[in-house]
């Protein structure tokens, strides 16, 4: 029987990222906010299938569990301001302000404990709607909205206490996985998988040429989708090169970075994935984890900044994880799943194609196990 974990908690929301000040026009909310994820959890709730899930307890991360990740001068500065003043984790646009950095102790914190308990088999799969998101979080400082690189943090700990040797990362978000990248990049026990827009953000990274260094060469994979794709292009990069690498690698743990930013009507992405793609693409992975690490899989919130369509995305991967169906009917699918774009297009398996290339290079676990 499958048993879905799951991790909200509102003080999530308390993490305030201020309006932006924008040159020659008035200020505006900044786009890391938490309605999205306030409305996500809402839905979770109002739609009956939070009752079917497994809270799952947890507190902050220990400057030790930062330290594994991040460099001492850098967690000193988040979490030792030096006035209660606002400030910024590096990048000039990642608001750091009062509370901020106890918060992103407890994202990092929750996915630990996520982590933990999808490993130890009190539940069989788990969500955590965290925030500040982490993927682009790098040892040094944080970017993209990101103060702490969650998942890092999570899979640095499990490997600490010798819960794992391998994870591999699938990452849907919009936005290229810089710091996972960056953090694993000559490290070859952890596979790290990233689908993203080409060249949206970060400007140069994300290229299919970047595929890890020494040790850790083949363990890098990036696939960087034109605009305009949908759910043909990511089905079918799922299944000719994600399913293949994975099965590969063998992993005892795939963790998904969930960011909603790929959905149609996302303001920051030009992808076109709906609701009903991202519950196929949740479908694609447990498959895979049930072949290969006892149906181990962790779902880490990312980025995603559609009040409208996204909460009706996340509410899909959590059924889906939770093999459980509601009534509730995502009101904005019609408006996109039948674009012509939905289908797979020439430059969109132009890309697959050459992804593909890179499979063989993946470090083999049958022979790291043996």
């Amino acid at each position: 029987m499958t048993k879905t974990g799951w991790i909200w908690d509102e003080r999530f929301l308390t993490h305030d990222t201020r309006a932006w000040s924008l040159p020659w026009q008035e200020p505006i909310d900044h786009p890391e906010k938490g309605d999205t994820k306030r409305r996500f959890a809402s839905l979770v709730k109002r739609s009956g299938l939070e009752q079917h899930l497994v809270s799952i307890p947890f507190g902050p991360a220990s400057k030790a569990d930062l330290l594994r990740v991040h460099t001492q001068e850098y967690v000193d500065r988040i979490l030792n301001p030096t006035s209660p003043a606002w400030s910024d984790a590096g990048d000039g646009e990642t608001p750091v302000g009062p509370g901020s950095a106890e918060i992103a102790r407890l994202a990092a914190g929750a996915v630990i404990s996520m982590f933990d308990a999808v490993v130890s088999g009190n539940v069989t799969n788990a969500y955590a709607l965290i925030r500040p998101p982490g993927h682009h979080a790098i040892a040094g400082q944080g970017m993209g909205y990101c103060i702490f690189h969650n998942t890092a943090i999570g899979i640095r700990h499990l490997q600490q206490t010798g819960a794992v040797a391998r994870v591999a990362v699938i990452d849907w978000d919009v936005h290229h996985g810089n710091g996972t990248e960056t953090l694993f990049y000559d490290d070859p026990s952890v596979l790290t998988i990233s689908l993203h827009q080409d060249d949206l953000y970060p400007i140069g990274r994300g290229k299919v040429q970047d595929t890890g260094s020494g040790p850790g060469l083949g363990a890098n994979l990036n696939i960087p989708l034109p605009a305009g794709s949908g759910r043909e292009a990511y089905l079918g990069a799922f299944e000719r090169v994600v399913v293949p690498a994975v099965r590969r690698f063998r992993p005892d743990l795939i963790v998904i970075a969930s960011g909603f930013d790929s959905a149609a009507m996302d303001p920051f992405g030009r992808q076109l994935l709906h609701s009903a793609a991202y519950r196929e693409l949740t479908t694609v992975v447990m498959n895979l984890a049930e072949e290969v690490c006892n149906s181990r899989v962790a779902a880490v919130h990312e980025g995603g900044y559609d009040p409208l369509m996204g909460p009706f995305c996340g509410l899909a991967v959590v059924e889906t994880l939770a093999k459980r169906s509601t009534a509730v009917e995502d009101p904005w699918i019609k408006t996109v799943a039948n674009l012509p774009e939905q289908h797979l297009l020439p430059h969109h398996d132009a890309v697959i194609r050459e992804c593909e290339q890179l499979i063989i290079g993946v470090p083999d676990g049958a022979k790291s196990a043996s």
